[in-house]
């Protein structure tokens, strides 16, 4: 999802946009951290231009 959501921008872009290091979002996007905190996915949703209910609509629909 995150990956589809920053479309063409790079990771590096999104992820200093959120106040992310890349390493982090890397992780999230790779599944090595599975479970961010609310406010590093709050973060992330900002710089993508999502709302948390997007957020919430689309993990919602991610198998698990």
């Amino acid at each position: 999802m995150l990956r589809e959501a920053r479309g063409g921008r790079s990771m590096v872009e999104v992820a200093a946009a959120a106040g992310l290091s890349a390493e982090t979002l890397r992780k999230i996007e790779t599944g090595r951290a599975p479970t961010p905190a609310f406010f590093t996915v709050a973060a992330l949703a900002q710089a993508l231009g999502l709302s948390l209910d997007d957020v919430v609509r689309r993990c919602a629909l991610v198998p698990a």
